[in-house]
Parts: C-alpha cells; structure tokens; sequence
C-alpha cells in the first residue's frame, strides 16, 4: 500500500506539473506579441540603390509590472537592461559614412557618423544624480551587449538637450499631468564620431533578432557586402506607444534597423540595373516562421523601373500631396523556391550627367565645415539651405568636445546673400569645463525662403596632456556631427513614418496632419588638428641613452671581470710553424721541419717555472 502511495502521489505530482506548464504556455501564448520583418529598395542619384531594412516587434505589454520574465519574441537581454535602469525610450545607431541630403534626399532614420544614443529616462524624484547614474549604468551594459564604446560616454561627452530631441512615444510624465514636456533633466545625449563599425557590432545586433540571421530577410545581411557600401548603419529603436486614443493602455515597439547604400559602379556590372543577388551576394532562400509580415517594397514612383517578376500588389502613398508608388512582393510567396528569390530591377532611363535616376534638391539641407587661422585659432561654419519659397523655423544643435573652446559672444547668424543680420528665436547655451562637461549650443531660429543662412563661432585650441592624446595623436580629433531639425511643409523627397506608425505597411493608410513633416539632419563630423608634441622625442632619447649604455659597459665589462695572462712559447712556436708553412705553399718552396723550426723554443718547464715565479 506504501508503494501504491507514492506512486499515486508521484502521478498527482507529474499532473500537476503538467497542467501548470500548460497553464504558462497559455498565458505565454495568449500575449500579443508580433514580430514583422520589411525591405524598401530604392534608387537614388549618383547610381546609388538605398535599401532599408526594417525589423520591428510590436507588443502588448508594458514593464511597469513583471510581465517581461516571460519573453517570446521581445530580446529578453534588452528587457532587463530597459527594466532595470528604467528607460522610456532608447534610440541607438551605429553608422559609417555620411548621408548626402542633397543628393539622396531624407532618410527614413537619420544617424550620425559613428555611435550615437539618445534616451528617456522614466520620470521618478530621485534627481539628477540618480539620472546620471542610471545613464552612466546603461551605456556600459550596452556596450558589453552590443560590444561598442558607449563605455566612454560620460559626463564629459554628454549634453541635455532641450528642444532638439522630444519623446516619439508616451511620455510618463505627461501622463501624470506635469510639465514634463518642458523639461530635459530625464534626457541624455551623446556621440562618439570616432566608433568603426564592424562585423563585431552586426553580430549581436543579428542576434536580437527572433530567428538571429538564418531565415528570413535577415539572412542577406552579409557582413561582407553590407561594410563594403558608400553609407551603413545599423540602429535599434525602443519606445512605448498608445493604443488607442485614449491611451489607456500601451504597447511596446521595438524596431531593428539597416540603411545601406550601395554604388552600382563599385558593384561592377551595368550602372543602370541591380539586383538582390548582385547587391547582397545572395538570394532569398526562406522566410522567418515567426513574422508575421515579411514583404519586399520596390520605389517605382517614377514608372522607369522594369522588374523581372510582377509585383504581388502595388499601393500608392501619399504624403503631404507627394504621391509615392511600391511595388510589394510577399516573401513568404516567393522564399520556397530552391534557387532562391532573386529580384532584378533594370532602370529604362539614363543621364549620362547625374546617374540613371534624376532627382530635386531637397527644401532644407545643410553643410558645416572649419576654418582655421594657423594653429591658435578656428571657427565653426555651418549653412542652412532652404529652397522653399516660405521661411522655415529650424533649431540648430550642437555638442562640442570639452577641448574646443568656443567663444559664446563671436557667434553670427546671417544671409549670405545681402548679410542681414538673423536674430535667434531662442538660444540655449551652456559652457564647457576641462575634463568634465562638454560646451553646449542650441539654437532656433527662422531661416528666409530661397535663402542660404550662415552661422558661425569661433574657437580656440588647446594643449592636452600627453596622456589625453590618442595613439595616432597627428591624425586628429573628430568633433561629432551637429543636429538641425525642422518641420516642412510637404514631403519633397520625405520618406520618413508618421509618430503613430510603426510599420511601412501602414504608411498607405497613415494621417498626416500639416506642418508634421520633421527632419532631423545630421551635418558632417570633422577631424581637428591640435597642437600635437613631437612624440618621437621619447624614442630618440631612449635609442641615445641605449646607446650610450651599450658603448659604455662593454668596456667596463670587459675591464672588471677579464684577466691577463701570459702565453706560452710552444704556442707561439706552433703558430709561427704554421703560418711559415702557408707561405711556402704559396712560392711553392716545402716548409722547414717543425722540429728544427721549434729547436731554439724554450721548453715547456721552463716556461712553466718562469710563470710560477711572475
């Protein structure tokens, strides 16, 4: 009966293990969590093919409860990072290259050269020491996720900036009725222009993907051909949305980005036709079982574009009166064949001036660059283009390095065209201190229609300690890119998503309310040549003092630790034989005896006795 029991007791055991395993698995399911996985392909000027690659996952949930133990298709690594140090929203990229604004028009996410983070912190009455700590805690776990340098972000690289950078998602503290909205404490921002990007980087970040890089769209992203375009940047994006219009309840969206742009001439092949195998090496073989959505989108707006396979659907977008027309393949369709999905686009029009795709300056971009006078002091140039016929307000951000001192009084705003004077809307300044805070400047101000604005500041150089400087000290120092955002009109070359969307499908369905056209630009970033000491001093003193060394302890040496002693006669006799023999064979005359050449030497014991009585 004993036994009986234990085994029903082990049977009840097993069961209910069963049943509440079962149970987790349901609730698990029952979370609604989506995954899509979406690629736009478009041509743009110069013979250049803009790909973006977009991996979001939606979820209905939110951290404010211990929901994000169980996670299915969210990174669970993320999650924790996001629950612990209580971030809002996050915004991280990864980019080498330039976007050319000019040329390619905007694109759907602006990054800076290098690294950049920008983050929400939640709102709590802990101050600004626990914000700055929970900033300095986040950036070092990001770094080991993502195996960057967001370890080198402090306080001495780090701004707060006040208009440039709101909140794309819910913001908590406008929730509970105050004037969060108005205030930057719970923000931080920072650079570091000098970050390569590398395999080292798109490794973890494939990693956060729910099916990594071996099925889906994922899969073309080769480290071989995405680090070898003219423009790559990888970018994770995390924020809390509404969702309804209430905002009774939120969602979590978190969206997994590549931008890439490829040079068909660099490719090799014909610069007027590009294809999936021919830009990413590969053709699409599978789709990911866990997308939801997974689609193909080809720009065809200006109908000289022939596929070689007919589109699944072809919608229409129109944003702010600029009407743009896709091409959309479902993969899940075309991703079952063996010899993969290879779409080719050939373009029917060329221009032997610009490339085969033609293309209209955008309404506003910008260029900034140095000017230098000698090695004492500089100045910081930067021209704001508008080519609308209205004048536009655009706010003007800079982050500049604590060892470029500018000077807040010599800053000029003007046109160039007839140099009237611009006067600021606003100014937010803040200077910087050595080794501790970086020198800050915030602008707003309201540029004419079809003008080009000039605003400049000037700078000094610095000498650093030699520590502070970098192992390729003569190379320079890079200065992050500036920001300049503003709201258009319309969307000439726009490309961006509305607020309240998440998708690109829903782009054919999205609102835009008017004025609601913001970009956000990133200007150049810049190498700065300071006052560099000759380095190769050390090595100079090093090699003379070795030297001198060397010369004198061998002598030394030789002195201390040798000792002189007399030789023997029958070991000059033997060598005196010898070389009299040498000389003999050369004249062909036989050599003396060694015996009567060596009779006249002094025995050996004589020598011997001799030696002992010196």
């Amino acid at each position: 009966m004993a036994m009986n029991d234990i085994g029903m007791s082990l049977l009840v055991l097993l069961f209910s293990s069963m049943l509440s395993a079962h149970s987790t698995i349901a609730s698990h399911r029952s979370q609604t969590d989506h995954f899509h996985e979406e690629v736009i392909f478009k041509s743009v000027a110069d013979a250049k093919v803009y790909s973006y690659f977009q991996f979001t996952t939606l979820w209905n949930n939110s951290f404010e409860t211990d929901r994000f133990d169980h996670c299915r298709l969210f990174p669970r690594s993320l999650a924790e990072i996001i629950h612990t140090f209580d971030v809002q929203e996050l915004h991280i990229s990864l980019t080498e290259g330039h976007w050319r604004h000019r040329y390619w028009g905007y694109p759907i996410i602006e990054a800076s050269p290098g690294a950049e983070i920008w983050v929400w912190f939640g709102k709590n009455n802990k101050g600004k020491d626990d914000i700055d700590r929970r900033w300095k805690g986040l950036t070092s776990t990001l770094s080991g996720l993502l195996c960057t340098s967001f370890n080198f972000i402090n306080s001495a690289n780090s701004v707060r900036p006040k208009f440039s950078f709101r909140p794309l998602g819910v913001d908590s503290s406008a929730e509970e009725g105050s004037e969060g909205n108005d205030d930057n404490e719970r923000v931080r921002y920072a650079v570091l222009p000098r970050e390569i990007v590398c395999t080292e980087n798109l490794t973890p970040w494939k990693k956060m993907l729910p099916c990594d890089s071996t099925k889906g769209l994922a899969s073309l992203l080769n480290a071989r051909f995405i680090h070898n375009t003219n423009y790559h940047s990888i970018g994770a994006h995390y924020r809390q949305m509404c969702l309804d219009a209430e905002c009774t309840d939120t969602k979590i969206e978190f969206k997994q980005t590549v931008s890439l742009v490829y040079d068909l001439v660099l490719l090799g092949g014909r610069a007027d036709e590009w294809s999936i195998r021919k830009l990413f090496g590969t053709g699409l073989f599978s789709y990911c079982p866990l997308a939801t959505t997974s689609n193909i989108y080809v720009d065809v707006s200006d109908n000289n574009i022939e596929l070689n396979k007919q589109p699944d659907s072809t919608h229409t977008a129109q944003i702010g009166g600029n009407h743009i027309k896709y091409a959309i393949y479902d993969v899940h369709r075309h991703a079952s064949s063996t010899a993969g999905f290879n779409l080719v686009a050939k373009i029917r029009s060329t221009s032997s001036s610009m490339s085969p795709m033609r293309h209209s300056s955008p309404l506003l971009h910008v260029n900034r660059y140095i000017r230098e006078y000698g090695k004492e002091n500089g100045g910081i140039v930067v021209k704001i283009y508008n080519n609308h016929r209205k004048p536009l307000v655009v706010t003007y951000f800079e982050n500049i390095p604590w060892f470029v001192p500018i000077y807040y009084h010599t800053l000029k705003i003007r046109r160039i065209d007839n140099g009237e004077e611009i006067k600021p809307l606003a100014k937010r300044y803040a200077p910087g201190s050595t080794r501790t805070r970086p020198y800050y400047l915030e602008v707003v101000l309201r540029v004419p229609g079809r003008s080009v604005v000039e605003l400049s500041v000037d700078f000094d150089y610095t000498f650093l300690k030699w520590q502070e400087y970098p192992p390729d000290a003569n190379h320079g120092f890079y200065v992050g890119s500036a920001v300049v955002s503003a709201a258009l009109p319309y969307a000439r070359n726009y490309r961006s998503l509305p607020a309240s969307v998440s998708l690109l499908q829903d782009i054919f369905n999205a609102t835009w309310p008017s004025n609601s056209f913001v970009v956000q630009m990133r200007t150049e970033s810049f190498i700065l040549g300071l006052p560099t000491p000759d380095f190769s001093m050390p090595y100079n003193v090093i090699c003379l003092a070795c030297t001198v060394v060397a010369l004198a302890f061998g002598p030394l040496h030789n002195i201390t630790t040798k000792r002189l002693r007399l030789a023997s006669h029958s070991a000059k006799g033997k060598w005196k034989a010898f070389v009299v023999s040498k000389i003999a064979k050369i004249f062909g005359r036989s050599a003396p005896n060694d015996a009567a050449s060596c009779s006249d030497s002094v025995p050996d014991s004589s020598v011997n006795t001799e030696a002992t009585k010196l």
